[in-house]
């Protein structure tokens, strides 16, 4: 089965075209396997393209951990660029079903080739219940979670799936690992929950650290990336446009006024390759 490794931000992910290559039965099984970065390819996530009976194309996205995930915003625009590229669609602005509904990107194009992509993330949802978090009455905005030694103030919302972004006041010395895994799986998150540091550096400009639903620590993290604007709006820590420092890249961000969120940054592909038999299905 042949495969396209790329990133976006250094979040990295699999490609496989279902519209030509046969996936296996197993799929979710050995995503994981795929995904591992010492006995198969390596990534973030495995993506899926499929035919879809309501937009242009569909995405897939799988974790690391072998959980389907409603979207992914570093994955959809390395899911944009491929799609182009391959002329699977032949249009610069297109329609992408995902779980977390019609996503819209909008490729950038210099002399005819993508240096980026800028997706229509569709509008937040600020409701608790949405989220879903339990415990907690409308809007989660600033407020109290014990979480193992430390309370942390935390802004929970769902930008196609669910984040939960706390303030520090220096993210580089925080155990992003620790205090991540341990909100992420928290019972007030019956989803599970997307988790973000985040260390404001003015009204324009964000350093972030991301701890992924499924996948970890990662460098990147787009519908993160979004979800971590809006909390700094509604904390009122930022203009409803900002530059997103992230280990793996920049990701620029904009709320804009129709409620929409837009995220724009660089897609990438890395490698190609065949995946063998036995990775496919000699399961770890």
């Amino acid at each position: 089965m042949r495969f396209v490794k790329m990133q976006g931000a250094g979040n990295d992910f699999i490609l496989i075209n279902g519209l030509k290559e046969k996936s296996p039965s197993n799929l979710l099984d050995v995503a994981s396997n795929l995904c591992d970065r010492h006995f198969g390819i390596g990534a973030d996530g495995l993506i899926i393209i499929l035919p879809s009976e309501i937009a242009d194309i569909k995405m897939c996205i799988i974790n690391s951990d072998g959980s389907e995930a409603e979207m992914c915003g570093n994955g959809i625009r390395c899911f944009a660029r491929y799609v182009y590229e391959e002329g699977i669609v032949k249009k610069e602005v297109f329609k992408v079903e995902t779980l977390a509904g019609i996503m819209s990107p909008h490729l950038i194009l210099e002399k005819g080739k993508v240096v980026g992509v800028t997706v229509d993330m569709g509008e937040p949802s600020l409701e608790g219940s949405s989220v879903p978090i339990l415990g907690f009455v409308g809007q989660v905005i600033n407020e109290p979670l014990k979480v193992l030694d430390t309370t942390f103030k935390i802004t929970a919302l769902l930008m196609g799936v669910p984040h939960c972004v706390v303030f520090v006041d220096d993210v580089s010395n925080l155990d992003v690992a620790k205090y991540g895994a341990a909100i992420e799986t928290n019972p007030v998150f019956p989803r599970k929950s997307n988790v973000h540091f985040l260390e404001i550096i003015n009204e324009r400009e964000i350093e972030m650290r991301v701890w992924e639903r499924g996948a970890g620590l990662t460098l990147a993290c787009g519908t993160g990336a979004c979800a971590s604007l809006v909390a700094s709006v509604l904390n009122k820590k930022t203009g409803r446009k900002a530059k997103m420092n992230l280990p793996g890249g920049t990701l620029y961000i904009e709320w804009a006024n129709n409620n929409h969120v837009y995220m724009t940054g660089p897609a990438k592909r890395t490698f190609s390759g065949e995946i063998q038999d036995s990775v496919l299905f000699e399961l770890n």
